[in-house]
């Protein structure tokens, strides 16, 4: 049966748009008078009008987003709402439109008789699944409202990491750009000034000058290259990162980082606990459970031992050898989550370990930008100074050329 692409009003007076599913269009019009709304217009969607929906200058839902719709959807349950007009009114009210479409169009496969969690799967990409798997467990409970305010958790602890990354990443980004602005304006501006006065003395050059001159020769006959060539670098290494070989290159090589190490460790370790023990809360079973967290690591080497741990799991053994075994999660985690099986606590067990391990990938971010920082600064200094010092060794000769006149 084909789609097709609507807009319709309100009984309001509000646009909503969205897909329909029917014979004709004359049938879709039919269906959307039927859901109380008055059609403006009825296309047949294409994989074109798809993809348009979707469009690149519509941002997706950020994690606040999701946390703070979470959150309003709690609270309207909570009231007494219908599910549908909950999802009506959020779909209002929300700013961001690819989350408000999406909204809307969940709305309208629950009015047509699909259950919350198979209209949520359609735009998994959205919410992620994770919160479908709530979603569903909750609707199987008769405890929808405690999944939501479970995920808004979720998603509030993971922006919390998140924006404590970026803004311990700010200054030294900052540093970086001046160093890169600073180095060019001295090679392409500086130097060659310089480089006139020294071709009139005509004196012999030291080394040093004359590599930093050959840099800035070269700097100012293909500048335009340099920087095609430093972009197609970013790109090429991106690609390859998204790749699967690149995700295990990578994933290996912060492991094996001494710093960055610490960093990722403790992030994925809080990320692991913290989301197991709320789709273990939630009344998912330990396999599933754990198919789902492994989905969630941005780490390929940790979403490996992840699901390693999910078979060994699914052949009798338990979770704390599984991550024992697997030699990348800290002594504290195996250790713990032993204690939380013996005593059959291992949701409770798990959210201490969160706990544990959000104060120290935030102790480790900090020790990661305060190292990164000095970094940076030394860089900036050696190659200006290098730069500065190529330019006044040739001076200096000549001051003790016109001393011994």
């Amino acid at each position: 049966m084909p789609e097709f692409s609507f807009i319709a009003l309100t009984a309001a007076g509000a646009e909503q748009k969205g897909s329909i599913t029917a014979d004709t269009p004359a049938d879709a019009s039919r269906e959307l008078k039927n859901r109380g709304l008055l059609p403006v217009s009825v296309a047949a969607q294409s994989v074109l009008s798809r993809d348009i929906s979707i469009s690149f200058f519509e941002k997706k839902p950020r994690v606040r987003d999701l946390s703070v719709f979470c959150r309003q959807f709690v609270s309207i349950l909570d009231a007494g709402v219908p599910v549908i007009s909950a999802l009506e009114m959020l779909s209002e009210q929300t700013e961001n439109k690819l989350l408000a479409n999406a909204l809307s169009d969940i709305r309208l496969k629950v009015e047509t008789g699909e259950s919350l969690t198979e209209a949520m799967r359609r735009h998994v990409g959205i919410f992620g699944e994770m919160c479908v798997s709530l979603i569903s467990a909750g609707e199987a409970s008769g405890s929808l409202s405690t999944s939501f305010y479970r995920m808004a958790e979720q998603y509030e602890k993971d922006a919390k990491i998140r924006g404590m990354v970026k803004k311990a990443s700010v200054y030294p980004t900052i540093i970086l750009i001046v160093t890169v602005v600073v180095i060019g304006v001295m090679l392409t501006l500086v130097v060659p000034t310089f480089q006139d006065i020294f071709e009139q003395l005509g004196s012999e050059l030291p080394a040093l000058t004359l590599g930093v001159v050959a840099v800035s020769d070269f700097m100012q006959a293909y500048w335009f290259y340099v920087v095609l060539m430093l972009a197609g670098a970013v790109v090429i290494i991106r690609l390859f990162a998204r790749s699967t070989a690149g995700r295990y290159a990578f994933g290996r090589l912060f492991l094996k980082a001494p710093v960055i190490r610490q960093f990722v460790v403790k992030t994925a370790s809080a990320r692991m606990a913290r989301t197991l023990s709320t789709l273990i809360g939630s009344g998912i079973p330990l396999i599933e459970a754990l198919e789902i967290v492994a989905n969630t690591m941005s780490n390929i080497i940790f979403r490996d031992a992840l699901m390693s741990a999910r078979d060994d799991v699914s052949m009798g053994s338990t979770l704390s050898e599984t991550l024992r075994s697997a030699k990348i999660f800290p002594p504290l985690v195996y250790q713990m989550l032993r204690i939380g099986e013996e005593s059959g606590n291992i949701e409770g067990m798990l959210g201490k370990i969160a706990d544990y391990y959000d104060e120290e990938s935030e102790a480790a971010t900090q020790a990661l930008m305060s190292m990164l920082e000095p970094a940076i600064i030394i860089l900036m200094a050696a190659v200006v100074g290098t730069i500065i010092m190529s330019v006044m060794l040739p001076l200096a000769d000549m001051y003790g050329q016109l001393e011994n006149l």
